[in-house]
């Protein structure tokens, strides 16, 4: 299984970035899929999930940090998740990881077993 983040890169206040990630060597479609993040220093945390086919729970879930701003959204026929990332803030600066869970849509990240390698977003004032 291989879960390749990529889209990341140097963005200033107010700037959009999209990150993508491709997904092989699954059933993707049947995975939930999640976006995390860890800033420098700081624990990984969560920031959003959308369901697999067929998946209990919510379709989306965000973190309170990316209501109103991020958008997550997945393509089954492509194998792919993406993260439309608005408004950023500098504080957003973090490394982006993707990974696929089984099961209900959810914010722990134990409960996922893939993980991507992570993509770098920075964003300056």
């Amino acid at each position: 299984v291989q879960l390749q983040a990529f889209g990341g890169g140097l963005a200033q206040a107010g700037d959009s970035l999209r990150l993508s990630c491709a997904a092989s060597g699954l059933a993707f479609g049947i995975y939930g899929m999640g976006w995390f993040r860890q800033a420098p220093g700081k624990e990984r945390e969560f920031v959003a999930a959308i369901s697999g086919i067929g998946g209990i729970g919510d379709r989306t879930v965000y973190a309170d940090a990316a209501k109103d701003r991020f958008t997550i959204s997945r393509d089954n026929a492509k194998n792919s998740v993406y993260l439309q990332m608005n408004s950023l803030k500098p504080e957003d600066t973090a490394v982006y990881y993707c990974a696929a869970s089984l099961g209900i849509t959810n914010s722990n990240a134990a409960l996922y077993k893939y993980w991507g390698q992570g993509t770098l977003v920075t964003v300056s004032s």
